[in-house]
């Protein structure tokens, strides 16, 4: 909700914290990040572990413990599991906002995805499909919270923010790289479900120390920023009756229009309703009351940065869904006597994540408000996974499979490339979504930036249903045009976005300076 200077605290608001320019109790940064940072370690195990593995468990046999389902339907299927996966972050962003606040928020999501892990683990078809409903609906309550809890330890001037994103997404790394090299391991040996049930322990973790970490925070999450009031209630309810009525009838819609493929029809579905909510939810911002004509003026700078998001994650995602198929038939897997497992690819991206992420980060504070500035990131970012894209598609072309197999190296090469655009705008976008968002739409604006996500994965499902007769390299060319086009949008529109957030961009760079300056002072005052 907006706030003016005389206004009361939102109900539930937590007593004031110190400054956070004097918390320096982990790596330089609030002691709170460092509980954020094993909370995210332990949830993204269990996310990727069970990602790396889910493509495989869909297409192989029953006999050999799959689904048995066919490979184009199956990167499909993943595909929209990953889009509704961030589609429901709106629930989760609402909950937040208006009923439960951040933290209650992200613990309740938890024991939800540790339940549908534990399903997953079950040996049985219908629990597989419980558990994957469960750990998309659980992690929509965890995802857009998180960051914003993170988001809210640093106070709007703190030019610690961005590194600080860097360190928390360095967070999710550690343990998505970890993960689907164990779970590789375990799956191998003794099955899907074994490997399921890593994922349930690594939630379990994840969970116990968001609760002892919990007086770190200093009461950020606590409160409900946008609490519900008088008729608040009943048009929520409303609200949400009219989603599931929507929801059923593009369901019959689809279903009659693709001839009675349920399948084809949940793609459809669930690709709709995330540009419906992307739309949406920049016209509720932009027509509220309850938001500033400043804000306004930086949400039209946050629009073309969530378009290139979208298309970035529509490649970017792929990396459990077509090169995942990429790794396993296309790729040579004995180096030796060595054999990789395929699901170890995964943790290629993370790897080289971990390794620059530090380096990265201490470039953006350095560089704060100076470039690359945060529009000419995204279109750095944009750029080099429409590169990366074309480099894939030619890869499929080269190596189609059967004996004509890439050398093990290629792929971890693309995964590379990926990575260093992923460094130049995930954790950007994050830092972004938390300075431009309007007050009133916090953990919701968070959402809307975890849609593009959402959007993303949605229209490269729709892709693989529609090219199914088609090469893998024909999709990706068809991605990296459609994205490389964008990027050179993002480009010529780089000065217009940089002039609507001048001003945090002016905030930032001020911090900057002030804060090498007291670096400088203090080595001046330690040498005499």
């Amino acid at each position: 909700m907006a706030t003016t200077p005389d206004a009361p605290p939102p109900v539930g608001a937590s007593p004031s914290r110190p400054s956070s320019l004097e918390d320096r109790g982990f790596l330089g940064h609030p002691k709170g990040l460092a509980w954020m940072f094993q909370v995210e370690l332990w949830e993204r195990f269990s996310y990727y572990g069970m990602k790396a593995i889910l493509l495989y468990f869909i297409v192989d046999t029953i006999a050999n413990g799959g689904m048995g389902i066919s490979e184009s339907t199956g990167e499909a299927i993943v595909a929209t599991y990953g889009a509704a996966v961030y589609l429901l972050a709106i629930p989760g962003g609402i909950a937040a906002d208006r009923l439960l606040g951040a933290w209650r928020s992200t613990l309740y999501g938890g024991i939800i995805i540790m339940l549908g892990h534990i399903c997953l683990a079950t040996p049985t078809h219908a629990t597989a499909w419980v558990g994957i409903c469960l750990v998309a609906f659980g992690t929509g309550f965890i995802k857009p919270n998180l960051s914003t809890m993170v988001g809210e330890l640093y106070d709007k001037d703190d030019p610690r923010r961005d590194a600080g994103f860097q360190i928390f997404y360095m967070s999710i790394n550690i343990g998505a790289f970890f993960s689907p090299l164990l779970v590789g391991v375990i799956q191998a040996r003794w099955g899907y479900h074994a490997g399921f049930s890593v994922a349930a322990f690594g939630m379990g973790l994840a969970i116990i120390a968001f609760l002892i970490g919990r007086p770190a925070l200093h009461g950020v999450g606590s409160q409900v920023p946008n609490p519900l009031t008088g008729k608040d209630g009943a048009r929520l309810g409303l609200g949400a009756l009219a989603v599931v009525v929507l929801s059923a009838a593009l369901y019959l819609l689809f279903v009659w229009m693709e001839k009675g493929a349920v399948t084809s029809a949940i793609v459809d579905v669930v690709a709709t309703l995330s540009i419906i909510a992307a739309v949406g939810y920049f016209a509720t911002m932009f027509r509220s009351p309850k938001v500033s004509d400043a804000e306004r003026t930086h949400l039209l700078a946050y629009l073309p940065l969530w378009v290139g998001g979208a298309l970035f994650f529509m490649i970017f995602e792929q990396a459990s869904v077509k090169m995942a198929t990429f790794a396993k038939g296309h790729t040579q897997l004995d180096v030796g006597s060595f054999h990789i497992n395929p699901a170890w690819y995964q943790s290629i991206n993370p790897f080289v994540i971990v390794l620059l992420a530090p380096v990265i980060g201490w470039f953006f504070t350095r560089r704060a408000g100076r470039f690359p500035q945060t529009p000419a990131k995204f279109a750095l970012a944009v750029t080099g996974i429409g590169l990366s894209a074309i480099l894939v598609g030619w890869g499929f072309a080269t190596w189609p499979g059967g004996t004509a197999l890439a050398p093990f190296w290629f792929l971890a090469l693309a995964f590379a490339l990926q990575t260093v655009a992923e460094l130049f705008l995930s954790p950007v976008g994050l830092s972004a979504t938390t300075m431009l968002a309007p007050r009133a739409f916090a953990s919701q604006a968070m959402a809307l930036w975890l849609l593009t996500s959402a959007v993303g994965q949605g229209v490269a499902a729709l892709l693989i249903k529609a090219m199914a007769g088609l090469s893998n390299s024909v999709f990706y060319y068809t991605l990296g045009g459609m994205t490389l086009v964008t990027a050179l949008v993002l480009w010529f529109l780089v000065p217009w976005t940089q002039r609507k957030m001048q001003d945090i961009e002016d905030m930032r760079r001020q911090a900057s300076d002030d804060a090498r300056a007291r670096r400088a002072s203090r080595a001046a005052t330690a040498r005499h």
